[in-house]
């Protein structure tokens, strides 16, 4: 563990301070201005909807100016788009909101690279810590996100703009930080040496098995985030509590960063994920079980840790698909496929929560939560059957 290991970990926290408040504040922004209430969640569809279509060019990015400017472009981005969410929430422009969010999207593709860069500031043997402890540092927005929402709520004459601001100036304290790192230079690029085509890459079973399990575990934390502050203001509960229950899911998100990658050392990435599998389905459980403040606390915190431990695990087992040559590809190809699934599931949780309600949301969440667990099980096997084949070459 060294020094930029933990001011990226910082990068990680202010990243999420930003993404902890579009959650808090977008769908209900979105909520009072849009045409129809099932457009609510539009704002936040589009900041993932941004961050799927910027993932092309975030990869060309990171492999010409290397990973220190292409970082700090994504927070100049950052900047510009929160300051354009203040005029939108000013000028009562729900288009020009969404528009906003769509731009800030390349932030998030961005910045979703931080995981991936961590495996680069150490050695081989601490890979694994490595990508845990920057996730850690998603702390940070937990407490800092839901807090910056609630008391920005009032600084202008409209609900929320301040906090879009507040959002500003935590995007320059980004840049200072970034501007410390000092991230290795990028693998040479010679001739014949660039590494397998992107479908090769992605033809490999361990790829597969990484890209649907960060991909469908993100995309049910999002679908039940994104529509749990619309549910808890339907339920007559007050922002004070819809704040509580936000900054207590991403603590759960990001606090068991501090011991995952020892975990996954320990017992195995596999087994961590299907931790991850059984917590999803727990936190179904209690939120069917009804609406009360304690019931959407303790689903959301679950919610959290299950997330954390899926998709920390899935980076894990991403990093043994590729080489140091194929890796903005193989990345890139990676976080699209997550930002294709989260720009799904927050249109439908928009959706199903205003027109179908919490219930019918928790119970379609169940058949991505199934399918990861299949995907897990199929890889599972496969290694099995490798480790027995090789043990039998050996008896012979």
């Amino acid at each position: 563990m060294n020094r930029n290991l933990w001011l990226l970990a910082i990068c990680q926290g202010l990243f999420l301070t930003n993404n902890v408040t579009f959650i808090a504040i977008n769908g209900l922004v979105g909520l009072s201005l849009a045409p129809r209430g099932w457009m609510a969640t539009l704002p936040v569809m589009g900041y993932v909807v941004g961050g799927a279509l910027a993932t092309g060019l975030v990869a060309r990015t990171q492999q010409r100016f290397g990973r220190r400017r292409s970082f700090q472009i994504g927070i100049a981005v950052a900047l510009g788009s929160a300051l354009l969410c203040a005029q939108a929430a000013l000028w009562q422009n729900f288009w020009l909101l969404c528009l906003a969010t769509v731009v800030a999207g390349y932030y998030n593709a961005n910045a979703g690279l931080y995981r991936f860069a961590a495996a680069e500031l150490t050695g081989p043997d601490w890979r694994e810590k490595a990508v845990s402890l920057v996730m850690a540092g998603g702390l940070i927005g937990a407490v800092a996100g839901p807090n910056l929402a609630a008391v920005t709520r009032n600084w202008f004459a409209v609900p929320f703009a301040g906090a879009y601001v507040a959002l500003a100036a935590v995007a320059l304290l980004s840049m200072a930080v970034m501007s410390f790192i000092d991230f290795p230079p990028p693998p040479p690029r010679g001739a014949g040496r660039g590494g397998r085509p992107l479908a090769e890459i992605a033809r490999q079973p361990v790829f597969i098995v990484a890209a649907i399990s960060g991909a469908l575990g993100f995309g049910v934390m999002n679908l039940l985030m994104a529509a749990t502050p619309i549910a808890m203001q339907i339920c007559s509960l007050p922002f004070s509590d819809i704040a509580l229950v936000l900054e207590w899911h991403v603590i759960g998100m990001f606090a068991p960063g501090f011991f995952t990658g020892h975990l996954i050392r320990r017992i195995g990435v596999l087994p961590v994920m299907g931790l991850g599998l059984v917590l999803n389905l727990g936190c179904i459980a209690v939120a069917l079980s009804g609406v009360d403040l304690h019931q959407f606390l303790l689903a959301l915190f679950m919610l959290g840790v299950g997330w954390n431990f899926l998709f920390t695990g899935s980076t894990t087992l991403s990093l043994a698909a590729y080489t140091p040559e194929e890796r903005d590809r193989a990345q890139g190809a990676l976080n699209f496929c997550v930002f294709a699934t989260l720009a799904f599931t927050s249109f439908a949780s928009g959706v199903l929560v205003t027109t179908q309600g919490w219930r019918l949301l928790n119970l379609g969440s169940l058949v991505p939560v199934l399918l990861t667990g299949a995907a897990l099980l199929w890889l599972a096997r496969r290694r099995r059957a490798a480790a027995a084949a090789v043990q039998g070459v050996k008896t012979t």
